[in-house]
């Protein structure tokens, strides 16, 4: 069972008292949201996973940019940070104070209140977002790693994510090993596969070449003069020949020769 977060409530006073400048400067919503991260059990990449599940897509190195005051999180963005760490829904746990929080002893009587005042209709507080779990098969290798047994069937595991962060039609998740494709995916990131023997140009797919396994973007390209016997077809027409390129542009594109033992596992959604 995960471990609750604590939840530090303001007194009627606290607001007015709170000061934007200063809370910039000590980088107090990134030391927050940390804090309620690591409460929470999570990596970054599991807060990714479920912040996902409220609509906001980032990297784990931006949410790393956010916790150490590289940047901070939109108004949306911060929102949906609380709601995934459920946290006060009035976003006092970002609002410093020159006020002491309450002890151990003051947050179980505030509890105690609170639940007096549901008990009695006095409050109703709002309706608890449920998200709902599914277990997805993972590959335990990753894509990229230079082998292509990723995808036998002993090497996946069953890993529960939020149901609404799984895109419909996949079948199984690869995690990226390196940074060929950064800024899109980045290194140990899950992405999720929906097999398919076929891509058209442009679309991200997991590819085997002579056993290694690869995340790329497909292209294709008229192969060199020589090789044009090798990829005609029975009528004379040259095929295109397969290129798999990454998005980091340190990385060149890889051409795929004709003797190569080459098949498309699926598409990324």
């Amino acid at each position: 069972m995960e471990k609750k977060s604590k939840i530090s409530y303001l007194s009627c006073n606290r607001g007015e008292r709170y000061n934007a400048e200063n809370d910039r400067a000590a980088n107090y919503i990134g030391r927050r949201i940390a804090a309620a991260r690591c409460q929470r059990g999570l990596s970054l990449s599991a807060f990714k996973t479920r912040l996902e599940s409220f609509g906001v897509s980032v990297s784990p190195a931006a949410i790393n940019k956010w916790e150490k005051g590289g940047s901070t999180p939109s108004a949306y963005q911060l929102i949906a940070v609380s709601k995934a760490l459920e946290l006060a829904e009035d976003m006092s746990y970002f609002m410093s104070s020159a006020e002491e929080e309450l002890n151990e002893e003051g947050l179980r009587r505030l509890a105690e209140y609170r639940a007096d005042l549901v008990a009695s209709g006095h409050y109703r507080p709002e309706k608890e977002c449920v998200i709902e779990y599914i277990d997805m098969p993972v590959s335990r290798l990753a894509a990229s790693a230079g082998t292509g047994v990723f995808l036998d069937e002993e090497n996946f595991e069953k890993v529960s994510f939020p149901a609404a962060s799984v895109p419909r039609g996949a079948r199984f998740g690869v995690r990226v090993s390196g940074d060929s494709m950064e800024p899109v995916y980045h290194d140990g990131q899950i992405v999720w596969v929906q097999p398919c023997e076929s891509l058209k140009i442009g679309e991200v797919g997991i590819f085997i070449c002579d056993g290694e396994g690869y995340l790329k973007v497909y292209g294709e390209n008229m192969p060199d003069e020589e090789q044009w016997s090798e990829l005609a077809d029975s009528y004379g027409a040259v095929r295109p020949q397969p290129v798999l390129i990454s998005y980091n542009k340190a990385y060149e594109a890889r051409k795929i020769s004709p003797d190569s033992d080459f098949r498309i596992v699926g598409k990324v959604l």
